[in-house]
This record gives structure tokens, sequence and C-alpha cells, in this order.
């Protein structure tokens, strides 16, 4: 498979795009107190459930790249040593699936998508942001989204390397919404004037994917 053809729908990517359609998780509970800390529909896990299209692409460090371009002054192509180069980083945030589970305080290491933005000058022309792992998996967001103060370019969890199931060596974390806005193997950063449907977002899911007011499904 090349890198830039779309991973085949598997068993598991049949059945999501059916929950899509059937509505599954929904609570229609979209009040939020400000003390809550569960979006609506979810329920806790203490382990990090391994979740993925049946492909996991194995790039060691040493060969890995991130390119970083489209409406950018000072298009990128970082090794993993010029990732580790920019100023690091830490965060400890949640994660919400939209399979129903979330898993509080996660401790993330890496680089701030605010440093990414800076080092390679972001146009006024950038609205949108589309994302492209090594498996081929595509998401897209807003720029605010992209940009927002917890997101990052992580190479760490809880003080050890990114393993390779859970995105290693490098995945995005934008913990304000649901978890397939995070892709792992992480592989290109393009900025972008309009905006580009990805892999889960063609098959039913929602463009923003808030998960307090639970925009699962389109």
């Amino acid at each position: 498979m090349a890198d830039d053809d779309p991973p085949e729908d598997s068993k598991l990517t049949k059945a999501k795009s059916r929950w899509a359609e059937m509505g599954k998780f929904l609570t229609g509970k979209l009040s939020r107190a400000e003390d809550d800390r569960l979006p609506p529909g979810q329920h806790l896990v203490k382990t990090w459930p391994v979740l993925d299209l049946g492909q996991t692409p194995n790039v060691p460090r040493q060969v890995w790249r991130l390119d970083i371009g489209g409406e950018v002054e000072h298009p990128q192509s970082w090794s993993f040593d010029d990732l580790m180069a920019q100023p690091q980083s830490e965060r400890t945030t949640d994660i919400h699936c939209v399979t129903s589970w979330s898993r509080y305080d996660n401790r993330w290491k890496g680089v701030t998508t605010h440093q990414l933005m800076e080092v390679v000058g972001v146009k006024a022309t950038a609205r949108h942001v589309l994302l492209t792992s090594n498996d081929g998996y595509t998401t897209n967001m807003a720029i605010e989204d992209f940009a927002s103060d917890d997101a990052m370019v992580v190479h760490s969890w809880e003080g050890e390397p990114l393993t390779l199931e859970h995105g290693g060596p490098v995945r995005l974390v934008v913990p304000h919404l649901y978890f397939w806005k995070s892709p792992k193997w992480l592989r290109r950063i393009e900025f972008a004037e309009r905006d580009h449907l990805g892999f889960w977002e063609v098959r039913g899911y929602h463009n923003h994917a808030d998960p307090w007011k639970e925009e699962r499904y389109s």
C-alpha cells in the first residue's frame, strides 16, 4: 500500500461506520456541570485500550520523518532528532475515545503545536489542518483546535517512550476532542485554506468531535 493510500475497510471499520448510522453511544445529555470531568456517554478505564485500523506500521526512530507543509512560510521535514531538538514540554490530560471509554491523567512529553507552528511560520491563510499517518490514516481539524493549549506532538507517555501499539514513535494528542482526532504514527501535517475530510469523517463521524457536546457522528 502506498503511503497516501487510505486503509481498506476492515470488519471493525465497517462496524464503526454502522455505529454512526445507528447513533451508538449517544445519550443526548448535552449539559455540562462546571466540575464535570467525564463527558456524556463515557465510562472510565484504568488501562489504555488499543484501537487502530488493523495495521501497525513499524517505523523506527532512526528513519521516522514528519513533513510539515501547506500554508507555511518554512516547510519542514523533521527527523526524530530534529523533534527532540525543539523545546520540550509536558502536559497531563485526559483521553476521551468515541467508543465510550475515557482515561484520566495521562502524562505526555513532546513539542507543543504552538512551538511547531512558530517554527514553520503558519500563514494567515491557513484555516484547517490535515494529519496523515504512516498507515495511511487521515483526520482533519480547524486550526483553532490544532493550536489549543494542550495539543502536542508527543513521543513519551507516563515517562516512557511511546509504544508502537499506541502510535510510537510519534503521535498527535489533541485532548479536548474525541481521540480519533489524535492520529497515531504521525507522518505529515498540512496546513490548508480549505477543509479536507479525513478517514472517519467521510464515514459518518463528526467533523469537529467535541466530547462534551457528544459530537460523535455527523
